[in-house]
């Protein structure tokens, strides 16, 4: 990803979660989620935050839980108490572990996009054992990876819902994580070159992820990932199944789904959201693409049924 998708100025959205005494049954707590998009020349951590996650990345902070980083976009550096400095790139994985001394930042040059999720618990503790990412190193360069963004993004959505009984829901999100952090670790190439193609591909699907309320123009994205668009076109339709526009069309549709289905907002303020500039066009895609207009889709399955006559 370039530089470009950084924004000017920086912003952060997140929720910190207090378990409930049922939640804390099953050893596995999920406390925090996050994301922070750093722009250059600004400072960090942003001073939103409570006093229990904001740190000076000059001291360095302990934390009582589990953190999992996600550096998406932009360069900085790492330390902690049992390893020397190291640089973060973008598609860094990050493993901050409990009462562990640490810090990290990004660089002032670059800002960065970050991704965050604080657990904790027994059952947290033994898997990372027993995946052996509890040891070692704490670092791991494995690329763009659009499914673990999503799973972010996802985790998040549930915390904010305002619904009960998130905790195992989003327990089984970290455990997803951690088994697909495994998994792009131990199949990682010794050989960049060798996954050129799914790299070029998994930075795409993420750059659309981020910009899914704007209007992309697809030929600048080719040309932000050094690539001929009729390359980008053929390779990334064989590589998902649909044509980039379809696949960017598809993330609208879905986002606009959710919308109608967990909001209020009006079919006009959702349309205008995702990117869409007239109420004409996104019914008319909507409908093609769904097979019922957005009205009919926010009302199924709100009516209740009929009670049975006796």
């Amino acid at each position: 990803m370039t530089e470009e998708t950084i924004p000017r100025q920086s912003t952060a959205v997140f929720k910190y979660l207090i378990a409930g005494e049922n939640d804390l049954k099953f050893n596995a707590v999920v406390n925090a989620i996050g994301s922070q998009r750093i722009a250059p020349h600004s400072e960090y951590p942003l001073k939103v935050h409570p006093a229990d996650y904001f740190f000076d990345p000059a001291k360095g902070r302990v934390l009582h839980e589990w953190q999992l980083l996600y550096i998406t976009q932009g360069k900085g550096r790492f330390h902690s108490a049992h390893t020397q400095p190291a640089s973060v790139d973008p598609g860094t994985v990050i493993l901050l572990r409990p009462g562990e001394l640490h810090s990290y930042q990004p660089a002032d040059a670059t800002g960065w996009i970050e991704y965050y999720i604080g657990f904790e618990g027994r059952t947290f503790d033994r898997m990372l054992q027993l995946l052996e990412l509890d040891k070692g190193c704490q670092l791991w360069t494995i690329g763009p990876n659009n499914e673990l963004t999503r799973l972010y993004e996802q985790a998040f959505e549930i915390a904010s819902d305002k619904k009960i009984a998130p905790q195992p829901l989003l327990t089984g999100i970290v455990c997803h994580m951690l088994g697909l952090l495994n998994y792009a670790i131990r199949n990682r190439s010794d050989h960049p070159a060798a996954n050129r193609l799914e790299q070029a591909i998994e930075r795409a699907k993420i750059i659309m992820e981020e910009r899914v309320t704007e209007d992309l123009d697809l030929q600048e994205l080719a040309a932000e990932l050094n690539l001929s668009y009729s390359w980008f076109r053929k390779t990334f339709k064989d590589y998902t199944g649909h044509a980039p526009a379809n696949y960017f069309q598809r993330l609208k549709l879905r986002r606009a789904e959710r919308m109608l289905a967990e909001t209020q907002l009006s079919i006009k303020e959702i349309a205008y959201s995702v990117g869409y500039k007239s109420i004409e066009h996104f019914f008319t895609i909507f409908k093609k693409h769904t097979g019922s207009t957005p009205t009919a889709y926010r009302n199924y399955g709100r009516e209740q049924p009929a009670e049975p006559h006796a």
